[in-house]
């Protein structure tokens, strides 16, 4: 896949994803079907995960807060947006996932779709944001993207800060579903030096040959953090959205 499948599948997925009415389930659900029907692989199932609860809770009438109102969504769901949801992740059929004794995806589930995240939260970083209302996006992507827009004048770059801080501060999951955790650990490691080294410059222009180094090394080893990459997306989608609703 390349960059064109990403911006396809975005496409697709937004309007799916925005749509009034559905429930988190039906969300997910439509907006895979729709990246399926045009694009014919995973690109985003992951990002899809997390901003229907995202964009559920920031159409809530009379959202003020919008991690409140996230709360509130995440603490509503039930079976059917389960089901919904394991629909969706069969159609996605995402690599690595492998079969668990409780809940798997590839038989109807029986708890609702919080209880069922919160079976994977252990072990993976997008479930993990439902069980603890999105505390990594909220309390360390958030952050970054509102400081370091700030201080550099470019939200491109804050992106890049985001990301790395956020690879730096969680060993990344799906890198640990291919490579075992101490692998992801390593990736973390060596990836904190280059994102400390980063948010010291004045001018992150200065990095780039180090930031394309690293990200030659991780493509020749194999190694790809992309639930970091849709952390990172959920982090922009909270900036967006609290602007939208003027909460910033």
């Amino acid at each position: 896949m390349d960059a064109n499948d990403f911006l396809r599948s975005a496409r697709v997925a937004i309007p799916e994803l925005s749509r009034p009415g559905l429930s988190v389930g039906e969300r997910i659900e439509a907006a895979i079907e729709r990246t399926a029907e045009r694009v014919g692989c995973n690109t985003n199932l992951g990002i899809v995960l997390l901003l229907a609860p995202l964009a559920k809770a920031a159409t809530t009438p009379g959202c003020t807060d919008l991690r409140a109102s996230l709360a509130r969504v995440l603490g509503q769901l039930d079976v059917a947006d389960s089901t919904a949801c394991y629909r969706a992740i069969r159609v996605a059929r995402p690599a690595g996932l492998g079969a668990v004794d409780e809940q798997d995806v590839a038989i109807a589930p029986s708890v609702g779709l919080r209880e069922a995240m919160q079976l994977a939260a252990g072990h993976d970083s997008i479930a993990a944001q439902y069980v603890d209302d999105f505390d990594l996006v909220f309390s360390v992507g958030l952050p970054v993207l509102l400081e370091y827009r700030q201080r550099w004048r470019s939200l491109s770059w804050a992106t890049t800060a985001c990301y790395l801080s956020i690879l730096a501060q969680q060993p990344d999951s799906h890198v640990s579903r291919k490579f075992g955790s101490a692998r992801a650990l390593g990736i973390s490691e060596q990836v904190r030096s280059v994102a400390n080294t980063l948010k010291a410059c004045e001018n992150p222009r200065l990095l780039v040959e180090a930031l394309i180094a690293l990200d030659r090394e991780l493509k020749a080893r194999g190694v790809n953090p992309g639930t970091s990459a849709d952390l990172t997306v959920a982090s922009l989608a909270v900036l967006f959205l609290k602007h939208r609703l003027n909460l910033i």
